[in-house]
């Protein structure tokens, strides 16, 4: 698969970082293609939280994190990952796609990186959670 413009979803980076992951590999595999190309990948400030969130919780992972490790882990990734920017009227577009697809609980954070995605005018995203997006796939190829 050739490497497209797009977002790094948390559960890529938590397996980038956990090398008893299944997933490492392919993880450890994208983040270095995106050092190697000119494609550029990019984060959320959401992402980030949630990647500190879940790699320094016990609860989520067999092997947390310090927070001074999780820290050093995002500066890491920050160095060839960049910030997508969450612009004011992203607002307007989660409630636009709530409108069209409400959901309940915790899938609001999907649909509030959907939106933040879809004003930045990016529509990949790396992630193997594919089923939490492709519930969304109709709302946002419909959306401008």
């Amino acid at each position: 698969m050739p490497l497209e413009p797009g977002v790094v979803d948390t559960n890529v980076l938590v397996y980038a970082l956990d090398v008893d992951a299944p997933q490492h590999a392919l993880s450890r595999a994208l983040l270095e293609a995106s050092r190697r190309t000119s494609v550029t990948l990019y984060v959320t400030p959401q992402i980030v939280c949630e990647f500190y969130s879940v790699v320094t919780n016990p609860r989520r992972v067999l092997k947390p994190c310090s927070p001074a490790a999780a820290l050093a882990a995002i500066s890491s990734l920050l160095g060839f990952l960049r910030f997508l920017p969450v612009p004011a009227h992203t607002v307007g577009e989660l409630i636009h796609l709530l409108g069209r697809r409400p959901v309940t609980g915790g899938d609001v954070f999907d649909l509030q990186l959907l939106a933040t995605m879809n004003v930045n005018g990016i529509h990949r995203i790396y992630t193997f959670n594919i089923d939490d997006f492709a519930a969304f796939s109709e709302i946002a190829a419909a959306t401008p």
